[in-house]
Order: C-alpha cells, then structure tokens, then sequence
C-alpha cells in the first residue's frame, strides 16, 4: 500500500488539465508511441471537438522513483461548472490533487470551487502553475495569487509547461513526497467506494470502484449495499489505457468490475460494495443525492419510441450519475420525461449525447427550475412545482418561491460596470466586492436561479469580452413575484411553451416570444393567432397570415358579386379549417424561447 498514490487533477475549464494528463502518461511510459494523441483520455467524439472534458477518466501509471516502484492512479476531472458533480466522486476516491493554474488567466471561479471541495475531503494539494512558456504568462504575480489562495509557501508551486512537457519530472516527484499513501486494512472485509460506471452492450455495466478495505477476488461473492442486490465478480483488473484483468485488486488500489449485470438500475454511483458472505458494518459516506438545477422535457419525436428513450436514458444515466428523470406526459408532445440536469450545457450534452450514441431523435422543451407553491388552504403545505402548468389555481394562491442562488463573478476592474449592471437586470443583489489584486475583482451576487438559466453565461462572457469567470452554488427558496405566462395558438394553450415568469418581466417577455414564433412556425391555408396570457387576460397577440388561393383569378368581367361569392365561399372554407386545424411546431421554436435577446 505505501507504493500506491491516488491522486486526480482539478482545474478551472481550459486550463490544460487533458494536456498534463498526456504529459504525464507519456513520461511515465504508460502510452506507447502509437497510441500517443492529444486530449489521449478524453474518449467521446463530443469532448474532443468541443475541447472540453464531460467525463471523469481512472488511468493506472506506474514510475520507478529512487529505485522503488509505485503504481499512480489518476482521475482526470471535467473543468465546467455544469459538471462539478464528476468532480465530487472523483475526489472522493482520491488521497491528493493537482491544482492547476494557467499562468496567463491567473485563479478563476471554478478554481476556487474545485479547491473548496477537494479541502473538504482533507485532500493534499499541490499547486501547479501550467503554461509558463507562453509570452502573455505572468509567473511571479500568479505564484503570489496561488500563495494567498493557498497559504503555502512560494517553493511549493511547481511552475511547469504541459505542451512542452516541462516540470513534468518535479510534478511526478511532489506526487510521491506529499501525497500520502491510502489507509485502509487489508484484513478487514471488503469495502469499495464505487465512483463511476459505464454501459457495456457486450458485457453489461463496467463498474469502477475504489478499494477502501479488504480486497476483491476474480469469482468472489460480492454485494451492492444500496440496492441490496448480490453478485459474483466474472472479472477484476485494473484502468490501463485498456483494461488489464487481475486476480485480486487490493486495499488502496483503483479498479473495474464486471458482473454481467443488464439492468441499468442496479448500479448506484457512490454505493459501497461488499462481500457477500462477510459483509461490512461501515457504509462509506459523504455522497449525497445530485441537485438538478435546471428541468426540462425530453419527448421523443415520434410517440412509439417512448421505451427506446427510456432504455436509452437508463444507460446514460450510468455513464452519467447527475442526470435525473421521471416520466410525464404533454398534451402538446404525447409521452416524455421530465429531466433535472446540472445547467444548460450539461443539457446541451445530454441531448447531443442521446442523438450520437443512441440514435434517438428528441424534442427539449422551454427548460425551467423548481420552485415551491404555498395554497391559501393549506399554507403550510409545500407544492413542487417542476412544470409551468403544475402550479395551482392564481385565485387560490398564496404565494410562489423560487430557488436563489450565491453567484461569484471573478473579472477584470476594467468590466465591473458592465457586469453589475447585467446581473442586477437579471433580479440580482450585490453582496459583496472583493479586490484579489488592483486588476482583478471578485463579485459576489444573491441571483434567482431561473434568471441565470438561458443565457446569462454566454452574456456575462459577451460584456466582460471573454474575462468574467463565474461559480455559483444554491442557497435556498425565497418568495418572489410570478406569474405563469401561457402561449396560446390559435386559441389552444401549448404546455410546453408556458414559462413562470416575474410579474415586472411577463409583459416584455410574452411579447417578445410572440414575436419569436411569428417567425419561426410555418404558414398554413389559414389565420394562425399567437397570444401570450397570464390566466384568462391576453398580454399580447401577433398573427400569422394564411397562405391564400387567388379564386377569383378566373373570374373575367362580369358583375362583382360572382367575385364576392367565390370570396365569401372562400372565407367559409377557411374559417371551418381553423376550427379542425392542427398548428405543427417545429423544434426550433421550442429552442428559440431560450435566445430572446439574439
């Protein structure tokens, strides 16, 4: 056990945690020449193009240092803010991490947040400062920032370059001296940690697990705790670059498990697994339940694909903890689920994750958040509401909170206005302001999440040109104002397009959706009218003209009541088709709801 180090690597998101990764496996030897890429553990299609990490990924080195030999297992983890939730397991299968800082953008939000939860779990933290070799690169002011953030000493920051593979050799020697080796005692009864999963169609779910105490044996009887469910293990082995099957896996030491099991549902991440026969008293803690921020519809497009979605869903759920669904159904879109994701990229990635490795063709709808609805009847008794069309009746209503946030926006003092001025348009209230060093502040907001969830990210990068970097983490339920703005086509309510909108924005808001979709659904044979309504009062109405037919075109002199006759036919004949007329949405329309300010 003394010889193996369990470490992972947090960083804020384009920091260069996938290049040191590669460094890393190519001078320890562990990839040969012709396996050697860019971005080497970075495996989907989607992390590669995007050129951002979306999985954590488990990779076994080994390196000779001062003529002993030591097994590293490393756990690259996702930089984004959507992903935090990747990041969490991975710590807590590990003794020690790199942080890493770019020496050009100096500590950013989710640099902070990553470090805070790695503390949490009383891990050794050696700082990193990457990227030395570029021109724009600032190294003794950034060292000073590390110093302060960390309360260490200068000499402890390891100044190193991932593309050049400089300070590679003094990262991997800081691994061996501070990290310490796992604790655990070998002669105890099983007990393993179990941080991820995959969907194998082969083979059935890979589960990947830590071992905290004891060890697993090739055929060993062993035992989910959560589920209850027991099984026997076909095949150990450890996470080379492929997998390397074992007979044993001891205490300490990172490994997969194979088990044949088909049923998605019976893997739990951050479940304990334990020997069947002799099993352990101590379930492993500190994991709790993932907290989806943002809700939204995933229907399938067409209606019989609803199992194929849902076997789809289950198997991406493996491969991805934080998502959570529940079925519900749309009088719009039919049959569907009702999924929590992280925040929108994280949707983003679902979706086109659903499309690529599926095939499933889906529609989204209007993504929302949670809030609570409190009756006059009852007002001690909480609603949840996760749809728009879930909240009770306004004239019974008491009143309505929604989730508030505690955002911290790190920038350039050159943006503070910009950035103030978009967050408290964004029902936001300045708490407090922190100056790191004269150039760079730190802005801490109380936000409402819903106002956060379209497209304040991409607007915050708008008006900091690229610099503003920002974290948020949830701080409870606060009463607010709302109201539910429906949209109605052609006089029919579409569920999927209401939104809870507050009272001081739904006048703007339905106008502009009206105008939105004025544009984007296709012209029919008849007058399609769009209006947007808070209950039973229209706020605004825009009107699709019908495609017409010019009947009077054969009609050549002549009295004009030959005209007026076929006209009012013609009027007839249209009125009728908007009463059986069905208005086809496309999914553009759904999705452009979200850009109201493109």
């Amino acid at each position: 056990m003394k010889y193996i180090r369990n470490f992972c690597i947090i960083a804020h998101i384009d920091h260069g945690k996938s290049t040191l990764a590669d460094r890393l496996l190519d001078f320890t030897g562990s990839v040969t020449e012709r396996e050697k890429q860019d971005q080497l553990l970075d495996t989907m299609d989607l992390e590669r193009e995007r050129g951002i990490t979306i999985k954590s990924h488990a990779i076994q080195m080994e390196y000779t240092y001062k003529g002993e030999h030591y097994i590293l297992n490393l756990i690259d983890t996702p930089g984004h803010v959507d992903f935090s939730y990747e990041v969490s397991r991975s710590i807590a299968a590990c003794e020690g991490a790199l942080l890493i800082v770019d020496a050009a953008q100096s500590i950013q939000a989710q640099t902070i947040s990553n470090l805070y939860l790695a503390l949490e779990n009383d891990l050794e933290i050696i700082p990193v400062l990457n990227k030395i070799d570029l021109p724009s690169a600032n190294q003794e002011e950034v060292t000073d920032d590390i110093v302060d953030l960390l309360g260490c000493n200068p000499e402890e920051v390891i100044p190193a370059s991932a593309k050049t593979g400089l300070g590679i050799e003094e990262i991997l020697e800081a691994i061996i001296e501070r990290i310490p080796p796992p604790k655990g005692n070998p002669n105890d009864s099983l007990q393993a940690l179990i941080f991820d999963s995959v969907y194998n169609p082969f083979r059935g779910v890979e589960t990947y697990f830590r071992v905290i105490n004891g060890s697993i044996r090739k055929g060993q009887h062993i035992k989910f705790i959560a589920t209850g469910k027991d099984y026997y293990a076909d095949e150990v082995g450890t996470l080379k670059l492929k997998q390397v099957p074992k007979q044993e896996i001891k205490t300490g030491d990172v490994g997969y498990l194979i088990t044949g099991i088909k049923d998605a549902r019976e893997v739990k991440v951050g479940d304990t697994l334990t020997d069947a026969k002799n099993p352990t008293v101590n379930i492993i803690e500190g994991f709790e339940d993932v907290k989806p921020m943002v809700f939204a519809g995933i229907y399938p497009v067409d209606t019989d694909d609803y199992e194929e979605l849902r076997a789809s869903m289950e198997k991406l759920q493996l491969n991805d903890a934080s998502l959570v669904f529940t079925p519900e159904s749309s009088a719009a879109l039919g049959f569907g689920f009702r999924c929590g994701f992280l925040g929108m990229l994280h949707l983003e990635i679902i979706q086109e994750r659903l499309e690529r490795e599926f095939d499933m063709t889906v529609i989204t709808t209007v993504p929302n958040v949670s809030y609570h609805a409190f009756t006059n009847k009852n007002p001690d008794e909480i609603i949840t509401v996760n749809n728009p069309s879930d909240l009770p009746d306004p004239s019974g209503l008491n009143r309505v909170e929604e989730p508030y946030i505690k955002a911290s926006i790190i920038t350039k003092s050159d943006y503070i206005g910009n950035v103030m001025s978009l967050c408290i348009e964004k029902r936001g209230q300045i708490t407090n302001q922190n100056y790191l060093t004269p150039e760079r502040v730190e802005l801490n907001f109380d936000m409402p999440l819903a106002e956060i969830v379209f497209d304040f990210y991409d607007r915050l990068k708008t008006v900091s040109r690229g610099y503003a970097s920002f974290d948020y983490h949830p701080i409870g339920m606060r009463a607010s104002k709302l109201v539910r703005v429906d949209i109605l086509l052609n006089a029919q309510p579409v569920d999927a397009l209401s939104a809870l909108i507050h009272a001081d924005n739904a006048h703007t808001i339905g106008k502009k959706m009206c105008e939105k979709l004025r544009k984007l659904i296709p012209r029919q044979q008849f007058d399609i009218p769009i209006q947007a309504a808070i209950g039973a009062k229209i706020i605004s109405r825009e009107t699709i003209k019908a495609l017409r037919k010019d009947v009077t075109a054969k009609c050549y002199g002549g009295d004009i009541t030959r005209k007026r006759k076929l006209l009012e036919k013609q009027k007839k004949g249209k009125k009728r088709m908007r009463q059986v007329g069905n208005v086809e949405i496309p999914q553009s329309a759904f999705m452009a709801v979200l850009k109201l300010n493109d």
